[in-house]
């Protein structure tokens, strides 16, 4: 059982002025698919602050998983994708794609998102929109792949080539 970090990126979330519901709702789907949730935490959209919160999950808790909602669209404060690109090493272009793929068959404006996934070490970043619909729905294109890159990732699992 691979272990999961959600982060909620949200001025407004963080003040306690919104209800985060997109958390929660990731939080149920990655538990679902046999994922162990074990750190939430609600931040504001604050470059320095994301950028510090992957680096603690991924090199402190050591998750498998990281997985963000929020500050992925065209608001001067939407900087989780510069976050995470700043803290990865190596990026994984095609989880993004595949996200906005799926999402286009829903609404064009799709392509207004700018979410990034990416490797830090052993853990694999996810960006997804701060949108709980919207978490969803892209969260629900890649779920069923994630298990797969893990366990590469982690050094576990078999050869993509087989």
């Amino acid at each position: 059982m691979y272990t999961a970090a959600v982060i909620t990126i949200s001025d407004k979330g963080s003040a306690g002025e919104r209800e985060d519901l997109a958390g929660p709702a990731i939080c149920e789907m990655l538990e679902g698919a046999g994922l162990r949730v074990v750190q939430t935490e609600i931040i504001p959209d604050d470059r320095g602050r994301i950028e510090r919160e992957l680096i603690k999950c991924a090199d402190e808790l050591s998750v498998a998983l990281v997985v963000t909602t929020g500050g992925t669209g065209f608001s001067p404060r939407d900087v989780t994708p510069e976050a995470t690109i700043a803290v990865c090493e190596r990026m994984a272009p095609g989880i993004p794609e595949a996200m906005r793929l799926e999402s286009l068959k829903i609404t064009s404006r799709a392509i207004l998102t700018r979410q990034q996934a990416g490797i830090r070490g052993k853990t694999l970043i996810i960006n997804l929109p701060g949108s709980p619909k919207a978490a969803r729905e892209n969260l629900a294109a890649v779920l069923s792949t994630l298990d797969h890159g893990l366990e590469i990732l982690r050094g576990e699992g078999g050869d993509c080539a087989v």
